[in-house]
């Protein structure tokens, strides 16, 4: 459950009644942000989970998401 301050809702209201600027608005986009022009496919992998803790170790040491190390680990393995 979330629960919202009367501070919070105060901000949020004074924010409204001052009105927002479309032009901000209208950049923010909806969802997760592009990584590139081409449409992208969802790839479930199964992993133990001895694997996603080495997955998730490996991506913190290098200070990346764990879909960014499973990219990397990818290229690499491609290339």
């Amino acid at each position: 459950m979330w629960v919202v301050s009367e501070k919070q809702l105060q901000q949020w209201a004074d924010e409204a009644e001052a009105g927002y600027d479309v032009a901000v608005l209208e950049r923010r986009g909806r969802g997760r942000p592009r990584r590139g022009a081409e449409p992208m496919q969802v790839v479930a992998v199964r992993l133990t989970a001895k694997e996603l803790d080495a997955l998730d170790g490996a991506a913190a040491r290098k200070d990346m998401s764990r879909s960014e190390a499973i990219r990397a680990a990818l290229a690499h393995f491609a290339a």
